[in-house]
């Protein structure tokens, strides 16, 4: 395995694991540890905490909660986001803001899955992969005129 300065988590080693039903694999609670750099500036930050797949009290979506400590630029943060997820019939889903705006579709069915997301001028290239039944890799490259970043993040069951 292999990594650069720019992408400092290892290089998949073997082929992805495929997951039938995407709401189903990621139900539960996972930790995380999250790489994040600033192309443009050199900076380097990371993000270690949790991420829960729960019930919303909707039957439509369950909800993906992160919350942990941010340290960026040498400053220790409390940060996290809130996610909705609907599942689809197929064993796919839709992934939204909190306030139900769309972000992305996500199929994990061949276990890699590419989505991009345009945010005002910025555009988010993400790819999941599924490692295991117990872990799995998110990376996004976020590119345009206010960011130049890529963020790497392990996800692993707890």
């Amino acid at each position: 395995m292999s990594s650069t300065p720019h992408d400092p988590l290892p290089a998949e080693a073997s082929a992805p694991y495929p997951v039938a039903d995407a709401v189903a694999y990621l139900g539960g609670q996972w930790a995380v540890d999250r790489t994040l750099l600033d192309l443009a500036t050199g900076t380097e930050g990371a993000f270690h905490g949790t991420a829960t797949f729960r019930a919303s009290g909707d039957p439509a979506y369950v909800l993906h909660v992160e919350d942990g400590e941010l340290t960026w630029n040498g400053t220790v943060n409390r940060a996290g986001r809130t996610l909705r997820l609907y599942p689809g019939p197929d064993g796919t889903g839709e992934v939204t803001f909190a306030d139900g705006r769309f972000f992305h579709s996500l199929d994990l069915r061949t276990g890699r899955w590419d989505v991009r997301h345009p945010c005002a001028d910025d555009l988010y290239d993400g790819t999941f992969t599924i490692v295991s039944r117990d872990e799995w890799h998110l990376r996004w490259r976020t590119t345009g005129p206010a960011k130049d970043q890529l963020h790497r993040s392990v996800y692993r069951r707890r």
